[in-house]
């Protein structure tokens, strides 16, 4: 049995490739020795129809605008310096009354749908999700629940989501709404985490402006719930709204109580381990605020569209859909230097089609000069961090390669060290923003990935080193009751003949709970107790080809449920019955 860490050397293990060079002409590769038959390297989407549509949306805007951007993070006449501008309300301690008044000036004669939703476009956006109710409880949108919204209280005096739901699907973009559930003006007390309860008198008003949102603006892509703590119940109830009256709309995991359909990380962050499921990224021009604030710093243009574009493109090579804000004024407009970095990113991803827009996750993971993603038969290495020894280095490739360029079509430089694609550089970066490197590959992409355990007599003794863990989410009805879980564990096995095995865990799991196991093209369903107390099978472990052991959860209560398993060993061995 041997593991192959790096997938240096591979060849001398399974009698693999030789290490061959092309240049940048394309000289054929010497003959060698068929490789390892890798697994599929592309992560796929959904299988639900409805999150997979959602997936593929995977870059949209996210616009905050309120009785806040009037104010642009200034209280009389001194800026607000602590928290979010959009929450100004409670960190100047502003009265319900005071804050009302605000609305006496609200004009919004510079809101343009049109233009925004160009300005999404331009910036390769593929949908918009703008707050129809922060926590100030201000409806920005026509409800009949109460006069304290932008129709009856403001000079504006018409429904902006109206107008801007309407506009997005002129210009073909998808439309979603974010909704606090949060409100002060409700009854909700200022609290510096947002984790209030909702009691039961406030319920009806949630549920009747949740039914107005999903039944007068058209079809609704997403629904972006916000803070707040409610029970299990009362998450149950309002994602059950926008399940039965926008049955293509997905929900946030924001919505609480593990009743939503993706989940939604930390503000701007990239995840540092692979998750499986869907997942979206909240990302903002400045991580100090979401709502216009006034006296914001805007500077080093150039840098802010370096730093979106490789957020952006961080979080689409793990699978995630990223959602980048604006905080347009009170008066409507489109601050000008986050419309110019909007279009920066926009330029980017038009030198760089379909390498990031349009296409997917790989299981390489992050790599130590950047990230790759994959389309069709193209393989997309972003280099964020040019390597001083003037190559890259991709561990894994089990597909042949055709050739290699960067920007422009210029031919690099490459050869094959067993599976690992090694990439010469030029002496700068051809991108100033965030170099691209494409590699056509000569089939689909398929990996060896790092730690795969091969065996000639088809005993396999696996521990945890070995594995590879798939992570979710799960929460307990707040945000600070999120924990990181453990949804998937995976080993990946190869043998140079085909063998028919049986499989044994030993370790702890839920006695009554039922796993899946799986292992190549055959599965089974198994109790906790049987998974550690006999063996399950048989499988069949193909010749010569990388063949997963993966053990999940059969029937999930949601996608970030805990396995409830820890493995002190798995031990493969052939099947003699």
């Amino acid at each position: 049995m041997k593991r192959l860490h790096g997938l240096v050397g591979l060849g001398a293990a399974m009698t693999l490739a030789l290490s061959t060079t092309a240049t940048a002409v394309d000289a054929p590769e010497k003959p060698r020795e068929p490789r390892l038959r890798g697994v599929p390297g592309e992560i796929a989407g959904s299988s639900d129809p409805r999150l997979a549509a959602w997936q593929r949306l995977q870059y949209g805007m996210f616009i905050h605008w309120g009785l806040y951007s009037e104010l642009g993070g200034v209280w009389k006449g001194k800026p607000v310096t602590k928290g979010y501008s959009e929450q100004i309300q409670m960190w100047a301690d502003i009265t319900h009354s005071e804050y009302a008044e605000v609305a006496k000036r609200f004009s919004a004669d510079k809101f343009d749908p049109a233009a925004i939703c160009s300005l999404a476009k331009d910036a390769g956006m593929k949908y918009v999700v703008i707050t129809s109710k922060h926590h100030d409880g201000f409806s920005m949108f026509d409800t009949k629940t109460t006069d304290y919204d932008v129709v009856d209280r403001t000079p504006y005096g018409k429904d902006p989501l109206k107008a801007l739901s309407q506009e997005c699907r002129s210009q073909g973009l998808k439309f979603g709404v974010y909704f606090s559930l949060v409100d002060w003006h409700q009854g909700h007390k200022f609290d510096p985490d947002n984790n209030n309860p909702i009691p039961k008198s406030m319920e009806p008003l949630i549920k009747r402006q949740l039914s107005e949102l999903m039944s007068n603006y058209g079809p609704i892509s997403e629904v972006w719930f916000d803070m707040s703590s409610p029970t299990a119940a009362q998450s149950r109830a309002f994602a059950g709204i926008v399940r039965d009256k926008q049955p293509g709309a997905t929900v946030s995991s924001r919505v609480w109580n593990n009743a939503g359909d993706f989940r939604v990380m930390g503000d701007n962050e990239v995840p540092e381990v692979p998750l499986d499921g869907p997942w979206q990224t909240p990302a903002s021009v400045y991580h100090e605020t979401w709502g216009y604030r006034s006296w914001q710093k805007r500077e080093d243009k150039p840098g802010k569209i370096r730093d979106l574009v490789t957020g952006l493109m961080s979080v689409r090579a793990r699978g995630g859909n990223y959602l980048l804000n604006i905080g347009p004024r009170g008066d409507g407009s489109v601050v000008g230097f986050e419309a110019d970095v909007l279009r920066g990113v926009g330029s980017w991803l038009d030198r760089h089609p379909r390498a990031v827009l349009g296409a997917s996750a790989t299981r390489f993971g992050g790599q130590p000069w950047g990230e790759v993603t994959v389309a069709g038969r193209d393989l997309f290495l972003h280099v964020t961090k040019w390597p001083k020894a003037g190559e890259v280095r991709l561990p894994g490739l089990a597909t042949d390669v055709r050739r290699v360029t960067a920007e422009k079509g210029r031919a690099l430089d490459w050869r094959r060290d067993g599976n690992d694609l090694v990439v010469r550089l030029p002496e700068k970066p051809t991108d100033a923003v965030l170099p691209v490197l494409r590699a056509e590959l000569k089939g689909p992409l398929r990996v060896v990935p790092d730690r795969t355990v091969t065996s000639d007599d088809a005993r396999w003794s696996l521990t945890p080193k070995d594995l590879h863990t798939g992570y979710g989410y799960a929460d307990k009805g707040s945000y600070y009751s999120q924990k990181r879980t453990r949804v998937r564990e995976t080993a990946y096995v190869a043998s140079p003949r085909a063998h028919e095995v049986r499989v044994r865990l030993n370790g702890t799991a839920e006695p009554d709970t039922l796993y899946r196991v799986r292992l190549g093209s055959r599965s089974y369903v198994v109790s906790g107790k049987a998974l550690t107390s006999g063996a399950v099978g048989p499988f069949r472990v193909p010749p010569r080809t990388v063949t997963p052991l993966t053990v999940t959860l059969a029937e999930p209560s949601h996608e970030g449920e805990d396995l409830g398993l820890k493995v002190k060993k798995i031990e493969v061995s052939p099947d003699h019955r």
